[in-house]
């Protein structure tokens, strides 16, 4: 299919693959989409900055790169940056189309329904697009798809206009009469009152005056704060609401002056907000910000989980504001048709966008048109790489599920350095424009939205599985159930139902051929300081103490790791942690006991905040403290093992020092976590059979230990 991205200051149209349709969502083949002037010229503008100048602009990233250097080196760095800038900004965000495929849970929408669509995550200039129940709805008979494809715009307007609250009679003032502008001026006639409109164009207080503006201003060819106190008899304005774009602090002070007593202003647009005591402070004047299409947006519950809020509780959501919109667009209320300069071809996206560009007078609305397939035209979900090379028989032929930024800046440069091991086949990507630029990236065979297409593919002989935690278990099993290898980024699994389920796979096969290797990422022990110690310590007389501490950061309430999505800290990322102690012991758990804190405040979760114990068949006890209390300055990670007179510590894989021990330690410029070297391992195993990298006894011990924790803390918050 053909999608709209955004590079280096062009829109380009580049063939992505159809994304596939999930729980709660619905996959739409698009009709038209509307282009957002505002909104997206300027990320057009963004991406055409320098990259000094867009650094300049976002310190907090700088920061973030300059600490990825220090821990993982210049060209992993450099590798993950690339990443980034290559993929291309996908852009839109209001779309019209047919339903073509309808997620499970889903079940008021069927394959063949008119739909609108909204979200600058999902509803893009493409093709198609697969977007959340709660971002969709159906449109009427009398409404064709070029309107309905303005439905974003319309529920911003209709939400800014609640906001004002506008009663009958009342006059507003309108500044700014772009396309939101224009709908708000005809909602709020709708709504009974006089409008004032101010804009800058002729031709807009033209247009407006046509669709029932009532009083026009153009600010120089007048004083506008007197004008609005003139037409309203000496009182001013009940409200203002302001859908103007600009930089100057001058528009909302402006606003203030045109209100009576007791009025209120909204903000819609973006303006400076250097806000001026005097200008409201004796009228007692309410200022309010409408944010986006209405109630839900950018709560994750809402949009992307389906999760509604209750009419007699929050009347208008962004969903039932974009279904009045397209209803008001249908009785005619509100009329599109005027504001549409100009429909371009999505084959002509580039010759729409440069129409968009430059300091003179902006067409109102410009939208995209799509070629109208035939409904039962497949669906084409693969991508080739024209630019990929042959490969060697010898080599492994990987395919990856799932490339997000831990992927692209680690795995995937490895697997590049390890090019006499590996081959990369294939790229699988929820987002098929990502799958599409990493597979060019990485010079894999081709891109996918469809992991079925890896499963069956007979070239591929192995699958990195790195999608959300909660999948990582059933897409395991059914890579090795297809005969594939399997590198799972930890953890194993979730549960124990899920855990059970693998020990089954192998221990009910009854085949004579040898089943896949199945690798899960638990890197800490293939470090060289890890490798080190093992050495050190293999032939021990007596049991161990080991005390491990991460200093893990703060990550907030909502981040994904803490939802079902990613099941918690300590399963998605102390695992690590149980399998060095089982990989260093070389012993059967005994025992687990866990105690978390119970925060104060909501701030902090107590699931994040624990202190766990273990006891080991030989004897040994481990102890990790695991908080997100402390300060990311401090190092991350540091164990201390106490063994036979020996004393080794370890410092965030950066340093080992050893006390009671002949010769000096190890010392590496960057943190050495083994991610490359189990790479290593895995290839070898598949290459000679034999002894897995990790027992699958001692991969099920690290999951098992992680559950028994998760249960205990657990209880505790």
């Amino acid at each position: 299919m053909k999608q709209v991205l955004i590079r280096q200051g062009q829109a380009v149209v580049e063939e992505i693959p159809v994304p596939q349709v999930g729980p709660g969502t619905v996959l739409v083949r698009v009709n038209h989409s509307c282009i957002s002037i505002g909104t997206e010229m300027s990320g057009v503008k963004a991406t055409s900055l320098p990259l000094w100048k867009r650094a300049l602009k976002q310190p907090e990233n700088v920061k973030k790169v300059l600490q990825m250097v220090t821990t993982q080196g210049l060209a992993r760095t450099r590798s993950l940056v690339d990443a980034k800038l290559s993929v291309g900004q996908p852009t839109g965000y209001s779309a019209a189309g047919v339903v073509s495929e309808v997620g499970s849970g889903i079940d008021d929408l069927r394959p063949g329904d008119r739909v609108a669509c909204a979200g600058a995550q999902c509803a893009h200039h493409a093709e198609f697009i697969c977007v959340p129940r709660n971002l969709t709805v159906p449109i009427p008979k009398n409404i064709d798809f070029a309107s309905a494809s303005t439905v974003t715009l319309g529920a911003i307007a209709l939400q800014g206009v609640r906001r004002a609250n506008p009663t009958l009679g009342e006059t507003f003032v309108v500044i700014g009469l772009g396309v939101l502008g224009q709908l708000m001026v005809q909602l709020l006639k709708i709504n009974g009152c006089r409008v004032i409109g101010v804009d800058l164009d002729k031709g807009r207080i033209e247009m407006a005056r046509k669709l029932g503006m009532d009083i026009e201003i153009h600010p120089d060819t007048c004083n506008d704060v007197e004008e609005v106190i003139r037409f309203t008899d000496g009182i001013g304005s009940d409200g203002v609401i302001i859908a103007a774009a600009t930089s100057s602090h001058k528009i909302i002070s402006t606003a203030f002056h045109m209100c009576r007593k007791k009025g209120r202003v909204v903000l819609v647009g973006d303006v400076g907000l250097h806000l001026n005591r005097a200008d409201f402070y004796q009228k007692e004047l309410d200022f309010f910000i409408s944010t986006s299409y209405g109630p839900g947006r950018y709560d994750h519950l809402y949009e992307e989980k389906g999760l509604d809020y209750p009419v007699p509780y929050v009347r208008w959501t962004e969903n039932r504001n974009m279904a009045e919109y397209v209803r008001l667009v249908a009785e005619g209320r509100v009329r599109v048709e005027p504001l549409i300069a100009a429909t371009y071809p999505i084959e002509h996206v580039t010759e729409a966008y440069e129409s968009l560009k430059g300091e003179g007078v902006k067409p109102l609305m410009v939208l995209l048109s799509y070629p109208h397939n035939t409904e039962d035209a497949p669906l084409l979900r693969v991508i080739p790489n024209p630019t990929a090379q042959s490969v060697g028989i010898h080599r492994i032929k990987i395919a990856i599920a799932g490339a997000g930024s831990f992927l692209k800046g680690m795995h995937l440069p490895n697997l590049q350095s390890l090019s006499n091991l590996y081959h990369i086949q294939a790229i699988m990507s929820r987002t098929g424009h990502n799958a599409v630029a990493t597979a060019k990236q990485f010079n894999a065979n081709y891109a996918t939205t469809d992991y079925q297409q890896i499963l069956n593919d007979p070239e591929v002989d192995a699958i990195l599985i790195a999608t959300r935690h909660n999948l990582h278990t059933v897409m395991a099993l059914n890579a090795l159930k297809a005969g594939k290898h399997v590198f799972l980024e930890k953890p194993l699994a979730l549960t124990r139902a899920e855990l059970k389920e693998i020990e089954d796979f192998y221990s009910s096969s009854n085949t004579s051929q040898p089943l896949p290797v199945l690798l899960t990422g638990f890197n800490r022990r293939f470090s060289c300081y890890a490798q080190h110690v093992h050495g050190l310590i293999r032939n021990r007389s007596n049991p161990m103490i080991l005390n491990y501490r991460m200093n893990a950061g703060y990550l907030p309430p909502d981040h994904w790791v803490h939802t079902e999505e990613g099941g918690g800290r300590n399963r998605g990322e102390a695992c690590h942690i149980y399998d060095l102690f089982t990989y260093l012991t070389n012993s059967k758990v005994l025992s687990v006991d866990a105690r978390a804190i119970k925060p104060v405040s909501g701030y902090y979760s107590g699931k994040d905040n624990f202190v766990a114990t273990m006891t080991f068949k030989d004897g040994s006890v481990a102890t990790l403290t695991y908080t997100a209390l402390g300060n990311k300055e401090y190092p991350k990670e540091r164990l201390e093992i106490f063994a036979d007179g020996k004393v080794l510590f370890l410092d965030d894989y950066k340093k080992l020092t050893m006390v009671g021990v002949k010769g000096k330690g190890i010392e590496t410029k960057n943190t050495n976590k083994g991610q490359k070297e189990e790479l290593e391992a895995f290839a070898l195993a598949i290459q000679k059979g034999g002894e897995w990298p990790i027992p699958l006894w001692q991969q099920v011990q690290a999951t098992e230990i992680a559950i028994l924790v998760e249960n205990e803390i657990g209880s505790m918050s």
